[in-house]
């Protein structure tokens, strides 16, 4: 009879090993600066476990090179796990923006909703506001959340000065939109733009639309006190507006 081990089991000393043989492949047995090393890499970004595709995008961010770009693009498109899509953006982040950028941008435009999401977000933590054409009306009213909430963001990094007004009025179409989460995301992008966000929310507490008149005011609360947090201060809007108010020019007197 073979001793595994400790309380292992053959299946799970199977693993170890594969877990340890790929680990060799990741790096101990190339240099990543090397083209094979370089290969090794790229193969793990698409490995069945997520843990490696983990430890392939740190070692490809830990040592960029033109080749990885594309491919860490390309993954981001699919990656299923969020903890591996955020070290994908990090190993982007490394890379020269003259590099990235171009392929961020043309993936901005792809029919995937996960590809033009990560592309946004990738984006909003490069935060080179050569970007910015590329914000459009239709991506930030995708019907896709989260792409939208990807665009709210980076649209408000990468807006260029005295351009906050236009984009607050584009934002405030959006008013009322999802449940909570989405809200919030939209609530902290006009946040964000500060008082250049004022009249495109007083403008939107003076329809009829109860869900949107209530998010415009949880908004403008959230304006004048930060802290407050957001959960409090809708079910608050609500109330207001289901006892008739206030108006637009009441909130601003």
């Amino acid at each position: 009879m073979t001793i595994t081990g400790q309380g292992q089991s053959r299946p799970q000393e199977r693993e170890r090993e594969r877990e340890q043989e790929q680990g060799r492949e990741q790096g101990q047995g190339q240099e990543p600066g090397s083209g094979e090393g370089q290969s090794q890499l790229l193969r793990g970004l698409e490995d069945d476990r997520s843990s490696v595709r983990l430890r392939a995008a740190m070692a490809v961010g830990t040592e960029p090179h033109p080749r990885f770009v594309a491919p860490l693009v390309e993954r981001s498109a699919v990656e299923p796990e969020f903890f591996v899509r955020d070290m994908l953006t990090w190993a982007l982040t490394r890379h020269p923006v003259s590099s990235t950028l171009p392929e961020l941008v043309r993936e901005v435009r792809s029919e995937r909703a996960q590809a033009r999401s990560q592309a946004l977000h990738t984006l909003s933590k490069i935060g080179d506001r050569r970007a910015w054409p590329v914000i459009t009306k239709a991506l930030l009213t995708d019907p896709e959340a989260e792409v939208a909430r990807s665009a709210w963001r980076t649209a408000v990094v990468l807006v260029p000065e005295g351009e906050e007004a236009a984009l607050a009025t584009v934002l405030a179409t959006q008013l009322g939109r999802g449940e909570q989460e989405t809200q919030l995301s939209l609530s902290r992008a006009l946040v964000a733009l500060g008082d250049a966000a004022e009249p495109a929310l007083r403008a939107a507490t003076t329809g009829t639309d109860e869900r949107v008149h209530a998010h415009a005011l949880a908004t403008q609360r959230l304006l004048r006190d930060p802290d407050i947090g957001f959960g409090f201060a809708i079910e608050e809007a609500k109330r207001v507006v289901a006892l008739g108010g206030p108006t637009a020019a009441q909130e601003g007197r």
